[in-house]
């Protein structure tokens, strides 16, 4: 299981980036995003429901192991979130069972904190939280060490659409998806957003299913993210008004 939850920065969103002026320059007042959230679940996501939703979906753990030295087959929840949210999401995560983490950090080469520049050190770094219940979840680094660091490069937009505020790359999160999963394994995403975890399974022989609750990005995702290209298939379903995309 792999999300992007929402980090409740609400009216703050684009509270360092020059898109809260128009084109950018101060000179020319503010524009729409100003003052404005990103999207609607950014001002209040409830941490503690995520988890008990999650914890009924994400498959139990194997009673045997795969021998000493060989990792196991027991699942994981891979969570971004942000640094200030890092403890409680670890909190809330040992509630519900998982009371075991990895921390990961993907670094940048850039940073959305432009209008902060000249009065502080801006932030070029996203992180997220490999959580597991007991046994460490399945691992195939191929024979190379994996660090917990990852190179954050963007997505070529012509091959991948932008469509949500927080979209991250689909060639992260392919490297992730094949770290901790096989071809055929099913990948679940409860904050499906743009569609760009069901983009990266489809490309790499995986079975996933996403929740999203927005339905302008339930419908750009279907129409711009998850064309049907050869060779594969999409279906798509609504389920007591909240869009559900499979693969």
């Amino acid at each position: 299981m792999i999300a992007d939850i929402p980090y409740n920065i609400g009216k703050n969103f684009y509270g360092s980036n020059p898109t809260w002026y128009i084109g950018g320059d101060r000179k020319n007042g503010e524009s729409k995003k100003a003052g404005k959230a990103a999207f609607k679940t950014d001002i209040n996501f409830n941490i503690a429901e995520y988890f008990h939703f999650c914890n009924k979906l994400l498959k139990k753990e194997p009673e045997k192991s795969n021998g000493r030295g060989r990792s196991s087959d027991a699942p994981c929840m891979i969570v971004f979130c942000a640094f200030e949210q890092i403890e409680t999401v670890k909190a809330y995560a040992q509630r519900y069972g998982f009371k075991n983490s990895i921390p990961l950090v993907f670094c940048k080469n850039y940073s959305p904190q432009v209008l902060k520049a000249n009065m502080r050190i801006c932030g070029a770094t996203e992180y997220a939280l490999v959580l597991y219940r007991g046994k460490l979840p399945k691992f195939r680094n191929q024979g190379k060490m994996i660090f917990n660091w990852f190179e954050w490069k963007r997505d070529n937009q012509k091959e991948y659409p932008k469509i949500h505020p927080a979209q991250k790359p689909i060639g992260l999160l392919k490297r992730l998806i094949e770290i901790f999963t096989d071809a055929g394994d099913v990948v679940i995403d409860p904050c499906a957003g743009s569609g760009s975890t069901l983009r990266a399974c489809m490309e790499l022989g995986r079975n996933s299913y996403g929740f999203e609750i927005d339905r302008n990005f339930y419908r750009e995702a279907k129409e711009k993210m998850l064309k049907v290209t050869a060779g594969k298939q999409l279906t798509f379903e609504t389920k007591e008004g909240q869009p559900c995309t499979k693969h």
